[in-house]
C-alpha cells in the first residue's frame, strides 16, 4: 500500500513537472499556432484538475465551468476597474468560486450518484441563466469585453509569449494546490472512494472530507476561468457552456483518473486531437468520438493506469505476485 501511494506521489509530482515544461514553448518559438495549443492545454488540464480533485473520492461533478465562470468574470471584473496585478487576480479567481462552493457544497454533497451529477449540471444551467439576465454586471450576453491583461509590477504581460507565460503559471499554481491537497488527504480520500459507508463507520467525517475537496475543486476551476479570460481579452457566457464539462471531464478519464498526471497527459493529447481533427471538418467530432471510445476500450484505466499496470506486469516484483 505504502509502495503504491509512493507511486502515486511520484506520479503527480511529474504532472507538475509536466505543466511548468509548457514554459519551453514560448521560449523556443514564436509560432502562433503553438501558443494557442499552449494556451489552450493548460486551461483544460486546470479546469480537468477541478474534475480528478472530486473523482479522487469517486464523485463526477459537472460544476467546473460554473467555477471557471465564476473566477474568470470576477477576475474580469477586477481587471476593468483597474487592478490587474496577477497575484491579486490569482487570488480572486481562486476564492471567488471556493467561496461559492461553501454553502453550495453544504446542498449538494448530501447526494450520491446519478443524483449528484444532475444537480451540478443544473448548477451550470442556473449560473448560465444569471450571467444573461445581470447585464448591468456581467454585461449579460455581450459579456465584458476589453479586460485588460494581467500584469506584475513594472513587468508588460500583454504580448502573445507574456500571455502564453501567465496561462502556463496559473496551470502550475493550479497544478502545485490539487498536489498538496490531493496528497495531505490522501489516505481519507482513498478509503471514502472504496468504500464509504466502511469508512464513515469507522468515526471518519466523510462530509468534511467531500467539502474540502468541492472548495479545492472549485478554485482550481476558478484558475482556470481566468487563465481563459486572460487569453481571451472577454469573459463570455459562451465560454463556460455546460457541455463543456464532458470535454474537461473526458481530459482526466483518457488520461487516467486516479493521477494528476492522468489529467495532464489527457488534456494534452485530447487538444492536440481536437486541433488536428478540426480540419476535417464535418468529421471532427466523429473522429474525437472515435478516439474517446478507442481508448476507454482499450484503456479503461486510463493511458497512465494501463502503462502502469503494464510496467507492473513485467517487473520482477509484478511476476511473483502472479506466481
Amino acid at each position: 500500500m505504502q509502495a503504491s501511494r509512493r507511486g502515486e506521489y511520484t506520479l503527480d509530482l511529474w504532472g507538475v513537472v509536466l505543466v511548468l515544461s509548457l514554459a519551453i514553448v514560448p521560449i523556443v518559438t514564436s509560432a502562433p499556432l503553438y501558443f494557442s495549443l499552449t494556451n489552450q492545454i493548460a486551461i483544460g488540464l486546470t479546469a480537468a484538475l477541478g474534475v480528478y480533485v472530486m473523482l479522487r473520492l469517486d464523485l463526477l461533478a459537472f460544476t467546473v465551468p460554473a467555477f471557471m465562470a465564476i473566477g474568470g468574470y470576477v477576475a474580469a471584473l477586477l481587471a476593468k476597474s483597474g487592478s490587474t496585478n496577477l497575484l491579486a487576480l490569482l487570488a480572486v479567481s481562486f476564492l471567488a468560486p471556493a467561496v461559492v462552493a461553501i454553502p453550495l457544497g453544504a446542498l449538494v454533497l448530501r447526494l450520491k450518484g446519478v443524483y449528484f451529477v444532475f444537480i451540478t449540471f443544473i448548477f451550470n444551467e442556473i449560473l448560465q441563466l444569471i450571467l444573461f439576465e445581470t447585464p448591468d454586471v456581467t454585461g449579460g450576453s455581450n459579456g465584458i469585453a476589453g479586460v485588460p491583461p494581467a500584469s506584475l509590477f513594472a513587468l508588460d504581460l500583454s504580448s502573445p509569449r507574456m500571455v502564453v507565460f501567465v496561462t502556463v503559471i496559473v496551470a502550475t499554481v493550479g497544478a502545485v494546490l490539487t498536489l498538496s491537497v490531493t496528497q495531505r488527504f490522501r489516505p481519507e480520500f482513498s478509503s471514502i472512494e472504496e468504500n464509504e459507508t466502511l469508512t464513515e463507520s469507522l468515526g471518519v467525517a466523510v462530509w468534511l472530507y467531500r467539502t474540502i475537496a468541492f472548495i479545492a475543486s472549485a478554485g482550481v476551476s476558478g484558475l482556470a476561468g481566468f487563465a481563459l479570460v486572460n487569453q481571451l481579452s472577454t469573459a463570455h457566457p459562451s465560454s463556460f457552456s455546460s457541455f463543456s464539462a464532458i470535454n474537461y471531464i473526458a481530459y482526466a478519464f483518457v488520461g487516467g483518473r486516479r493521477t494528476l498526471l492522468g489529467a495532464v497527459i489527457g488534456s494534452a493529447l485530447l487538444v492536440v486531437a481536437s486541433n488536428l481533427f478540426s480540419a476535417e471538418g464535418a468529421y471532427s467530432a466523429g473522429l474525437f468520438g472515435l478516439l474517446l471510445i478507442a481508448v476507454v476500450v482499450i484503456a479503461p484505466t486510463g493511458l497512465v493506469g494501463a502503462v502502469r499496470q503494464l510496467l507492473s506486469a513485467r517487473s520482477p516484483t509484478g511476476n511473483r505476485a502472479r506466481a
